[in-house]
């Protein structure tokens, strides 16, 4: 057998910033580096990891995370959105759904969190039953990753601090 049992030990949910930065992820196609929407998107994206890894309650954790994952794919969306061109109106589309259509490289991730959508607004309306600590741990964890994985698309670089000599390269 194994070590102890689950139980007998209390499970410590990752915090985002321990689950590593975003070049441990496998490479992903860089397109553009993200304008400051995608960016201020992002940085609320990881805000919400960091408060859905403090949450004890599995539904809030559960629904902080998912929203937090929706944010990552807003910041895609004001990175490759393009305006709708056409007269007639478009029915309205989820993100995930447009996710899918302007990064199809993160079509699986898009169907994952778009599979969780319905929990999530049972979770934000309060139902204590919508998730199991098991299933809030592992969408944290699925969204930290996403996040990497959104960073890298977008080809964002840790920001270094600017001094006398740098240019806008960084150099």
């Amino acid at each position: 057998m194994a070590g102890p049992s689950a139980a007998a030990t209390p499970r410590r949910r990752p915090i985002p910033a321990e689950t590593g930065p975003a070049s441990d992820i496998h490479p992903v196609p860089r397109r553009s580096a993200a304008p400051p929407a995608a960016l201020d998107l992002l940085a609320k994206s990881r805000a919400g990891l960091a408060e859905a890894a403090a949450l004890d309650r599995p539904h809030e954790r559960y629904a902080t995370a998912h929203l937090a994952a929706l944010r990552a794919a807003a910041a895609v969306l004001a990175a490759r959105g393009r305006p709708e061109t056409g007269l007639r109106r478009q029915r309205i589309r989820s993100a995930w759904e447009l996710l899918a259509e302007l990064a199809p490289e993160l079509t699986e991730w898009s169907a994952l969190f778009a599979a969780g959508a319905q929990r999530r607004a049972r979770a934000e309306a309060g139902i204590s039953s919508a998730a199991t600590p098991r299933e809030a741990d592992d969408l944290l964890r699925d969204a930290a990753h996403f996040l990497r994985l959104v960073e890298r698309l977008l080809a964002l670089r840790p920001v270094q601090p600017r001094g006398p000599g740098t240019d806008e390269t960084g150099g």
